[in-house]
């Protein structure tokens, strides 16, 4: 346990933070999830519908290294190559 006030702060402060990294992350995970399950059940204008917005949330999560730029680069390009070949298809 921190013994000093400004111990239990930064714990404080830590957790208010690990809370709000969590959600962010939970969001662009399930923002990919409902992509990928339009584009499994052939709803490909939802999906297209959705795709700029969850692009916007993994650039966001980049730009505040919640994950790391390269996941980010590698997310989105397998997304955007599913997207194609379901537009294709």
């Amino acid at each position: 346990m921190a013994n000093t006030a400004q111990a239990r702060k930064r714990v404080k402060q830590a957790n208010k933070r690990r809370a709000s990294n969590m959600s962010q992350r939970s969001s662009m995970r399930t923002a990919i999830k409902q992509f990928i399950k339009n584009i499994e059940t052939n709803n490909v204008d939802q999906a297209k519908a959705q795709a700029n917005e969850m692009f916007s949330k993994i650039d966001n999560m980049a730009g505040k290294r919640l994950i790391h730029a390269n996941k980010a680069a590698r997310l989105k390009k397998r997304l955007n190559l599913q997207l194609k070949k379901a537009v294709q298809a």
